[in-house]
């Protein structure tokens, strides 16, 4: 198959609110280096900003980031400023707030009262007039706790016309239903891959029903999060990428966008090649018995 024909729109759309999208996106976190939270690990500026035009060239036009994406030369949403202003006019950015990073790179958690600076921060950042999706990334912390105070902040921020759309980002069930009782969510992004426990799966589930965009992370790494691609790939996915003349990271990303019509993809990386095959493997059709091994592989993995 041509690289001409192995572009973002091969998965088909999706929409973020009333933004059209590509079901294949990036995730920019590995823009600013392997480590993308440790301040001793730039990436390769040039590298980076050839990955960010290649991704425009392949039809993604769905970039998640963050100003909290930074190590000690590279910032993400600079880095995507600089290589692709003034902006497509399709591309859509979703960034998240709570957490920040101090200029050392320790983190810090805002008040309800100090998102607004969050938010400040990105558009300058990303030289926009407001923002397109902003999810609210819910700590550890409250994983049982309420989300209402900052989330309702968010609103009024959104009613200001600062930001377009609101998500909410590491959620519960039961954060959706107290969001959405405050303010319109168009998508949850939550961390999700084969072998995810039956909690996300539900997850998952309820967003189809409510017409809430689902948007994973980790979706390659899985087990191995911020660390990288994790090498722990069952046989079932292995036999899946040797039937198919791909790699593991194709298969495991093929299988998550045939979990529903409403979920999105955003690898990250920063290595050209592997951004092209990313988004090849919005052409692969896993067929029922396999997907029915994998799902067979994600419930004993748990």
């Amino acid at each position: 198959m041509s690289s001409r024909t192995n572009t973002a729109a091969a998965a088909g759309t999706w929409k973020l609110g009333d933004l059209t999208v590509n079901r294949i996106g990036f995730g920019a976190m590995r823009l600013t280096g392997n480590a993308p939270f440790a301040l001793g690990a730039p990436s390769d500026r040039e590298r980076s900003i050839s990955v960010l035009r290649r991704a425009v060239e392949l039809g993604i036009n769905h970039i998640d980031t963050a100003a909290f994406y930074f190590s000690s030369m590279r910032s993400a949403n600079e880095l995507i400023n600089r290589t692709l202003a003034p902006y497509p006019e399709d591309l859509v950015i979703t960034t998240k707030v709570w957490p920040g990073r101090d200029p050392s790179g320790n983190w810090w958690w805002a008040t309800p009262e100090q998102l607004r600076g969050q938010v400040e921060e990105n558009i300058r950042q990303l030289g926009r007039e407001h923002l397109d999706v902003v999810n609210l990334r819910i700590p550890p912390s409250r994983k049982t706790g309420s989300i209402a105070e900052h989330f309702a902040a968010l609103a009024e921020l959104r009613d200001a016309g600062l930001i377009r759309h609101l998500g909410i980002s590491n959620a519960t069930p039961e954060h959706l239903a107290e969001a959405q009782a405050i303010a319109p969510v168009v998508c949850v992004q939550n961390p999700y891959s084969i072998g995810a426990p039956s909690q996300e799966q539900e997850l998952l589930r309820v967003c189809g029903e409510l017409g809430v965009t689902f948007v994973p992370f980790f979706v390659i790494a899985g087990a191995g999060r911020e660390a990288g691609a994790s090498a722990d790939d069952s046989e079932a996915v292995r036999a899946a990428a040797r039937a198919h003349g791909t790699s593991t990271a194709q298969i495991r990303l093929a299988w998550t966008l045939q979990q529903g019509s409403h979920v999105l993809a955003i690898p990250g990386t920063g290595n050209p090649d592997h951004l092209v095959e990313n988004v090849a493997a919005g052409t692969i059709q896993l067929a029922g018995e396999e997907m029915a091994r994998l799902r067979s592989h994600q419930e004993n993995s748990e």
